[in-house]
């Protein structure tokens, strides 16, 4: 836990996209409490005719930077930690790789923690594995 999900448009580099997820992940750590190594990431980019977004849903200007954000977790955060983590991935890709906060939307996947298999075909955080 998390799994974190990333989409934008083609054409970044490299540097920015791995900005994208070390923003993410330090945002996850610091409010959700995500320990050390735990990084799962996939960052998807995508033709323009292959990512298509409301540029205006809820008067929020959108441009074609837009990432979308999905991150799945187990449901153990309060309301108020996912508050927190929306305002500090915010903040973190604001200075890194330097995204408008109008362009991070971000979708959270709560799920049950023995719905998570790290490998070897084990539930490691069920009870009773």
């Amino acid at each position: 836990m998390p799994l974190i999900r990333i989409s934008l448009r083609n054409g970044k580099t490299p540097a920015y996209r791995k900005a994208l997820a070390d923003g993410v992940y330090l945002a996850l750590r610091e409010t959700f409490n995500v320990p050390e190594d735990d990084l799962f990431v996939t960052v998807s980019e995508h033709e323009g005719d292959n990512f298509f977004y409301g540029a205006n849903y809820l008067d929020i200007p959108r441009s074609d930077d837009l990432v979308i954000i999905q991150l799945t977790v187990s449901n153990t955060r309060t309301i108020d930690q996912k508050k927190a983590l929306f305002r500090r991935i915010v903040e973190k890709l604001g200075a890194d790789p330097g995204l408008r906060p109008e362009d991070v939307f971000i979708n959270l996947i709560e799920v049950e923690k023995e719905n998570w298999s790290f490998g070897h075909g084990i539930a490691q955080y069920a009870q009773g594995n």
